[in-house]
């Protein structure tokens, strides 16, 4: 009777410890989180698990010019991209190994694959196939994506090895006592004069930029920058906090007046959004 009793209390102990996880899970999701997939779209994904992304597959991506904020050590996506559709990457980041990235790539330019892609967030240079792309292909632009042009601290990621760092340094708790390397930021409108290209020339952007995402695209909205489609990690999500799921609402609130559609979201940080 005892052995009974306590069996039943202990099951009773771990479901209830079960429903707890998953009602946490769920409260620190922000609603978002939990949007469902448009339908009536050609979404296709590209790149690998830790750096690819869901995109619109139209024609009108043939032989065009992105951007994409945050190389880091995955160009996946970008490598992918840009054979698929004869496409012009530009490259936004000023994190050291990042830039050693590129440049790896750059000098490997016409090689094919030679191994399956890693798990994880740093690729080897020999898992991409670089067999169709020319240097004019991938451009890279040593700044940080920003709504000032500036000096400015990019903090360092809490673990040493993550390439990935911050201007609002929300991987430190916003703190500003951490360590930081000093970088120059660019607007929207400086990058595209520097690159002699207009607002309409590019119809997609892809930012994976800490937490900058936010106030880059409130800025570029004001200057009139609005891609079709827009690819954004709201890394901020992946702290959860109040203050990250304000700033997430605010900005996905400015989408929505702007005419953007969320179409997916992979339930973590990575959202696509639309302009129809």
């Amino acid at each position: 009777m005892f052995k009974n009793s306590l069996r039943n209390f202990l099951k009773s102990v771990k479901l209830l410890t079960f429903f707890q996880k998953i009602k946490t899970f769920f409260r620190n999701k922000h609603p978002l989180q939990k949007a469902k997939e448009a339908k009536g779209y050609n979404l296709i994904f590209l790149g690998t698990k830790y750096g690819g992304w869901t995109l619109v597959d139209e024609e009108s991506l043939m032989n065009c010019t992105i951007i994409s904020a945050g190389l880091g050590e995955d160009a996946s996506f970008d490598i992918e991209f840009a054979s698929k559709y004869d496409a012009k990457i530009i490259f936004v980041d000023p994190t050291p190994r990042a830039i050693n990235h590129y440049y790896e790539i750059i000098d490997s330019l016409g090689n094919p694959s030679e191994t399956e892609y890693e798990v994880g967030g740093k690729q080897p240079i020999n898992s991409y196939n670089l067999t169709n792309l020319k240097k004019e292909n991938l451009i890279l632009l040593q700044k940080a994506l920003w709504n000032k042009n500036e000096k400015l601290r990019f903090y360092s990621p809490p673990n040493p090895e993550h390439v990935s760092h911050s201007i609002i340094n929300y991987q430190n708790q916003y703190k500003e006592d951490t360590n930081f390397i000093e970088v120059d930021s660019i607007t929207i409108d400086k990058l595209l004069d520097q690159l002699k290209l207009s607002k309409d020339d590019i119809p997609l952007i892809k930012l994976d930029i800490e937490g900058a995402e936010i106030e880059f695209l409130v800025d570029c909205f004001n200057k009139g920058f609005r891609p079709r489609q827009i690819l954004v990690e709201f890394d901020e999500l992946n702290i959860p906090s109040a203050r990250s799921f304000e700033r997430v609402t605010y900005i996905n609130q400015i989408l929505i007046n702007n005419n953007y559609q969320l179409l997916k979201t992979d339930g973590q940080a990575d959202f696509l959004y639309f302009k129809n």
